[in-house]
């Protein structure tokens, strides 16, 4: 007979159905499984048993007291004009002092039934100062009846008591759910371990279902730290398992091994290069020219700092699989990048580019562009040059992902910024070659180890982590616009210097400002600081007026934003390089890729609204030629604010890694790994990317060495289990994409 496994089991048969389909529709949860795995946020302590005459301000504590009397008050308030508002006051004793308590609106009813003069009970709830007095306001309670001994135990059991906190929603408060998770936590007897006996022993953890019983009916702080390391341990082995398949089914593939010729095309580009590769550049070039000689594909990470030579690294090897009789195929995030990369990349090969054309070299090949917005008749010819061979090399968007387009012979994908691009882009790209072809992804955005580990961990990865000779450093500042005014206007002063200087600057605002709703009606979630913030933020199109009519005057301004057409875009860039344009006021479009090596200086407006990664990119725009670079982060934040120390970070250091981990402390993982990539990152619930970082690096290890010994996992039932629904989740979350 066919039983359904305990953990699959739907909410709906064991809650009921109003209680499961709140919990599928607000938290995901379906199975019993599933509820199980909903952890505790948090834990309150009821407190230990306090005498009244001692209590602490500001903490919780859990009393046993007698109540003295008490009075319902009646009272006009804003809700209640009438005098309908009712309070009621509770005053109890335990013999060593007294103490009030109060409850408001509809939550009188109850207590005024119940708190009867003589009545005794434990209250638990937070201490507050009320007009000079100690009080409980709305404190938990439960009724202590029956004989003296039983109500001592009853005392001891619930005063000793760790509640669990659930993440709950307006719909579910955390104390139903742990109602329900009380029903099911028979279950997790039957829970399959999903890590391999041996290594769960090796490292002294507990088993799963002890694990999970810790986690949710803990006795003492030990239990919490007990199951938070075994179920850290779960996610991370499994995450990795997961992705140590996915590494060992990509060797299993095959691939064209791609040499270039001794006398060929990457030969030639190297005789005209005005300089040489810095060290950091040949090492990792030869790392990637070993993969490309493989008969397995490259699925190589490239994170080199912002101006470090990534695209000239990429170059080589792309020209390296053209030398080798194949095609190579870049793929930048936005068109203005693809134009960019495109333009640099034909400057950069000279006649090497014109392969068919007269003027072309003889090793020549034809580099052709193909984005989203180009004329039918280019973009047709795009195609068609692909399709006979005849391109050797093309730059595009995700325009080349396309069903249409048709390659000769593809050996090479060039990713640009990664966390841009999802795994299934890959995959789609990977199909358009006959044999799957070599990939190499590159990112600006310095990920720390772990992370690197966990979002790309079916990814070798190769850091370069020099700057090409003859960068000059950025001196970085935060301009506090509201506490000294002077300073911004200092700044902009230093903008024209730099000008006068026959230098260009940047001005970056976080808003267009043509949008048509109102910027304080956006749908962002208000914090603290954006309390403080009553102005919406700076607009590109205003700030760009007040400039020109104000501090600016006289230079010739001009703007750039996602928005504008992208003839427009390409345009205004173009006099910008040319030097034609003083000052370029912009939107983060030119986060990445922008290259003016006659920018020198950039001031970035309401600096807080953008993130530490982002600023970083930003930054990087600037100090690319002989020239040194300077950026300005104005902000009105005041001096102790979050904010304003994320700033002072930014500006104290040019070391990315440094700064990617101040950025992943200050935010949740969630958010870096949520937009990494598909699914089963985001699955993360007690693993911290930061803190853990030996955890997923010896997970790492274990699952490779668990893959390479048993590829489908056939003596690891527990585990298969446990991948199914990570890849399950996945799936969804692709299919969602899709």
């Amino acid at each position: 007979m066919d039983l359904v496994p305990a953990l699959e089991e739907p909410l709906k048969k064991v809650l009921g159905p109003a209680t499961a389909k709140v919990m599928a529709e607000h938290l995901g949860l379906h199975s019993v499984g599933d509820l199980l795995h909903h952890y505790p946020r948090r834990y309150e302590e009821r407190g230990q048993l306090t005498h009244l005459a001692d209590l602490p301000l500001d903490e919780h504590v859990t009393v046993v007291a007698q109540v003295a009397d008490a009075r319902l008050h009646s009272f006009a308030s804003a809700k209640a004009p009438r005098g309908k508002g009712q309070r009621l006051e509770v005053t109890i004793t335990d013999g060593s002092g007294r103490l009030q308590l109060v409850f408001f609106g509809s939550g009188v009813h109850k207590p005024h039934k119940e708190l009867l003069p003589g009545t005794r009970a434990m209250f638990a709830g937070k201490v507050s100062l009320f007009n000079r007095r100690l009080q409980l306001a709305h404190p938990a309670y439960e009724l202590l009846r029956g004989a003296d001994d039983e109500a001592a135990e009853s005392v001891e059991t619930w005063a000793g008591a760790l509640i669990p906190i659930y993440p709950a929603t307006a719909k579910l408060e955390s104390w139903k759910i742990g109602k329900a998770i009380q029903t099911v936590l028979p279950s997790v007897q039957e829970a399959l371990d999903p890590l391999p006996e041996s290594l769960r022993e090796g490292r002294g953890l507990v088993t799963l279902p002890e694990a999970l019983l810790k986690i949710h009916r803990p006795h003492t702080k030990a239990d919490i730290a007990d199951a938070h390391a075994r179920l850290k341990w779960d996610e991370a082995f499994v995450l990795q398992v997961a992705l140590a398949r996915r590494r060992h089914a990509d060797a299993q593939l095959p691939a064209v091994p791609r040499k270039p010729s001794p006398d060929g095309l990457l030969t030639a580009f190297d005789d005209r290069l005005p300089f040489t590769l810095t060290e950091g550049q040949q090492k990792v070039s030869k790392e990637i020219f070993d993969d490309l000689a493989t008969a397995h594909p490259m699925h190589r990470l490239l994170q080199g700092e912002v101006g470090s030579g990534k695209t000239m690294v990429a170059l080589r090897a792309m020209l390296a699989v053209v030398d080798a009789g194949g095609q190579a195929a870049m793929l930048a995030p936005t068109e203005v990048l693809a134009q960019q990369h495109h333009r640099s990349i034909v400057e950069m090969m000279g006649e090497l580019a014109e392969g068919g054309m007269l003027g072309g070299a003889e090793h020549a090949t034809k580099v052709v562009l193909l984005t989203g917005s180009m004329g039918t008749a280019a973009r047709r010819q795009a195609m068609l040059d692909l399709v006979t061979g005849e391109a050797g090399i093309v730059i595009g968007t995700h325009a080349l992902i396309e069903d249409k387009v048709q390659f000769e012979d593809l050996g090479l994908v060039v990713v640009d910024e990664q966390h841009r691009f999802g795994v299934e882009q890959r995959d789609a790209l990977r199909g358009k070659g006959k044999q799957p072809p070599h990939l190499l992804v590159m990112t600006a955005t310095p990920i720390p180890r772990t992370v690197a580990m966990t979002v790309f961990g079916d990814l070798e990865t190769s850091v370069l982590d020099q700057l090409p000779a003859g960068r000059s450093p950025i001196a970085s500042h935060v301009v506090p616009a509201a506490d000294k005014p002077h300073f911004l206007s200092r700044a902009w002063e230093r903008v024209r210097e730099e000008v006068e200087n026959g230098h260009q600057a940047y001005v970056v605002c976080p808003r267009i400002g043509d949008e048509e709703d109102d910027p304080k009606k956006s749908g962002r979630k208000k914090s603290a600081e954006d309390e403080a913030e009553k102005r919406p933020p700076l607009a590109v199109l205003e700030v760009a007026d007040q400039l020109t009519k104000g501090p600016l005057s006289g230079l010739k301004v001009e703007v750039l934003h996602g928005r504008m057409h992208p003839d427009d875009k390409d345009a205004v860039m173009r006099r910008f390089a040319a030097g034609e344009t003083h000052v370029l006021v912009a939107t983060t479009v030119i986060e990445v890729g922008v290259n003016v090596p006659n920018a020198t200086a950039m001031v970035i407006m309401d600096a807080d609204r953008f993130g530490v990664s982002q600023l970083h990119q930003l930054r990087g725009r600037v100090g690319r030629g002989s020239a040194a670079g300077l950026c300005l982060l104005v902000t009105e934040m005041p001096e102790a604010s979050p904010a304003r120390q994320r700033l002072n970070a930014v500006a104290s250091t040019l070391d990315g890694f440094e700064l990617s981990r101040i950025d992943l402390e200050q935010r949740r993982e969630g958010d870096v790994l949520g937009q990494a990539q598909s699914g089963a990152r985001t699955s993360l619930r007690v693993l911290a990317v930061i803190e853990d970082e030996e955890i997923i690096a010896e997970a790492r290890e274990e699952a490779t060495a668990v893959v390479e010994a048993d590829p489908e996992l056939k003596g690891l039932p527990g585990l298969r289990t446990a991948l199914d629904a990570l890849l399950d989740e996945e799936r969804e979350q692709y299919l969602e994409k899709g």
